[in-house]
Order: structure tokens, then C-alpha cells, then sequence
């Protein structure tokens, strides 16, 4: 069925659909279309974005790559338009990417030059969050909200964490502590830097080509807290044993550009790791779904546990 409709939402960007070859299924299925210098064609999760919300993300991506960052750029239709349905799914077309992905599962197992290469993103997404910023977009934006609502409101972005089925009582209650103290913590940090994200940059997001970074997947990108977009990343790496030095890595690559508070990053850490413990609920049903939901909850105890004592 994908196939099929792959095929079929190539030909409305005047692609050879024999040259469509699904290269991803994650959240959505991508497709690469081997013609020209290549295109990644995607078909949306059903109700995961509205039309407006893609359209929102493909002109982001647009003034972005316009402003010389390493993106795919948004092709439109032969009907010049930046989202299709086909069958009533949703299909738009980016340029594809040259490189290999940085890692699978976050971890940057056998990269050589660990160090460098992150404090290369660490610049990466102080570039992102400059070109956002100077960046206005258009009356009809809507992009998802990671702040403190959309975080640890009663309603979050990626579903209440603290009612997933698998804790027990005591699990539950510690999350639900660590909720609480984060929106009293959220609530007294001073003008926090708050803006467009890209809310997802893990290494299978990060393509290398010829020792420089780009960054792919902006699914998740929306209006949030910076240091959140930093968490994010260093989140996957924290069982690295060379976590320490990555982390100043990053923030060495990221603090010429733009400030950061360093103090603030346990919070955001925390705060990324409780999101996949919600995130996991719905999915609970999919392969390998019951091993990610442990590995999600196991992450996320230690850290709301240590954030907890150190805020008393």
C-alpha cells in the first residue's frame, strides 16, 4: 500500500515512480527517488500533522537552507504545491541529502574525532537557532509547542509520561515529583532563550558528508527552549564514558554564537528524558515497542531521581 502510493505521489512531482525505493520507516516512510542528485519522498503518519503544520516546516526548512545551512530544500508539486494527498496521505518531496548517518540509537559508536564532530553540531544548532531568530515567519506558522505546557502541562506534547502503564506506584509517584518541581523550575528561569527547535537532534537525524554535519528529520521542530534542542542530544550520550568531554565539546561549539545556560542543562536533561516514557504509550503496540518502553522508563528514573535531590 505505501509503495503504491509512493509511486503514485511521484508522479504528481514529475519523478519516475520505478526509481522510488523506500529508504526509512519511522515515524513516517521515506522514500528515495534516485533520479537527478536524489529526493526523499515522504509519507506522513496519519494524524500526527495537519497540512498547515507541514507547510509550516517545509518553509522553515526553506529559509533556512536559503540562509546557507546544510537542509533538504522542500520541492514543490507539478501543482506547485508543498504538500500532496494521495489516498488521503500525506506526501511531500525534499532534495536528498548526501552522507551516512552519524549513529543508530543515539550512540556515536566507532565515529572517530567523537569531539569534534560535536562541537561542530554544537555550532550547527547555534546556526539554526540564528537564522530562526532573524527569520519571520508567515501569519498562518503553526508549529508544536515544547514549553512548559507542551513539557509538563497536564496535557504534553508526547502524552502524560507519568500515567504509562508499566510504573508502579513508586515510579509513578517519582515522576510525577519531577513534573511538579519543573514547572515551579521553569517558571523562575529568567528570560529563558525561547524560539524555533529542531527538537530531535539525535545522530540518526545528523548526516555526515565529507567531515560536515547536516541535519535531517525536522518533524519535531517547533517553538521551544534552547537548551532543550542541546539536551536533546546530549541526553543519548550520557551513558557515553566520554560524556563529560562531549558535553563540553558541544557547548565549547555552540556558546561562541549564542549563550547558553549551563547550569539549566540538568533540567532540560531531565525534562527530554521524561518526554519518551510518554511518547512510547501509544506505540506500546508496535515491534519492539515493549523494549523501548523499558529502555525509555530505565533512562528517565535516574535522572528525575538525581534532578529531585538536587533541587531539595
Amino acid at each position: 500500500m505505501s509503495e503504491a502510493v509512493a509511486k503514485a505521489a511521484a508522479r504528481l512531482w514529475g519523478l519516475p515512480e520505478h526509481r522510488v525505493q523506500l529508504a526509512a520507516r519511522r515515524e513516517n516512510s521515506v522514500y528515495h527517488v534516485d533520479h537527478d542528485a536524489g529526493y526523499a519522498l515522504r509519507l506522513h503518519r496519519e494524524g500526527y500533522r495537519s497540512d498547515a503544520q507541514l507547510v509550516s516546516e517545509l518553509r522553515w526548512m526553506a529559509a533556512l537552507e536559503a540562509q546557507g545551512m546544510q537542509v533538504p530544500r522542500p520541492i514543490p508539486s507539478r501543482s506547485g504545491l508543498l504538500v500532496e494527498r494521495v489516498e488521503g496521505v500525506q506526501v511531500d518531496v525534499l532534495t536528498w541529502l548526501p552522507g551516512q548517518m552519524l549513529g543508530k540509537q543515539g550512540a556515536l559508536d566507532g565515529v572517530r574525532d567523537r569531539g569534534a564532530l560535536v562541537h561542530q553540531l554544537g555550532g550547527l544548532l547555534a546556526q539554526l537557532h540564528d537564522i530562526s531568530d532573524a527569520w519571520v515567519p508567515d501569519a498562518g506558522f503553526t508549529r508544536p509547542r515544547w514549553d512548559a505546557a507542551g513539557l509538563v502541562g497536564d496535557q504534553p506534547l508526547w502524552d502524560r509520561f507519568w500515567l504509562h502503564p508499566d510504573l508502579t506506584a513508586s515510579e509513578t509517584a517519582l515522576f510525577l515529583a519531577a513534573r511538579d518541581q519543573a514547572r515551579l523550575d521553569l517558571a523562575a528561569l529568567q528570560a529563558p532563550d525561547f524560539g524555533l527547535i529542531h527538537a530531535d537532534a539525535i545522530t540518526e537525524n545528523l548526516m555526515l558528508h565529507e567531515g560536515r554535519l547536516s541535519l535531517i528529520d525536522f518533524d519535531d521542530g517547533g517553538f521551544g527552549y534552547r537548551d532543550f534542542d542541546v539536551a536533546t542530544f546530549l541526553f543519548r550520550q550520557i551513558a557515553a564514558p566520554d560524556y563529560v568531554e562531549l558535553r563540553t565539546a558541544l557547548l565549547d561549539g555552540y556558546s561562541p554564537r549564542r549563550h547558553i545556560d549551563a547550569q539549566s542543562l540538568d533540567l532540560f536533561l531531565m525534562l527530554r528524558s521524561l518526554t519518551y516514557p510518554g511518547w512510547i504509550i501509544a506505540r506500546l503496540h508496535e515491534p519492539g515497542g515493549a523494549e523501548r518502553s523499558a529502555r525509555a522508563i530505565a533512562q528517565a528514573l535516574p535522572l528525575a531521581r538525581a534532578y529531585l535531590e538536587g533541587s531539595t
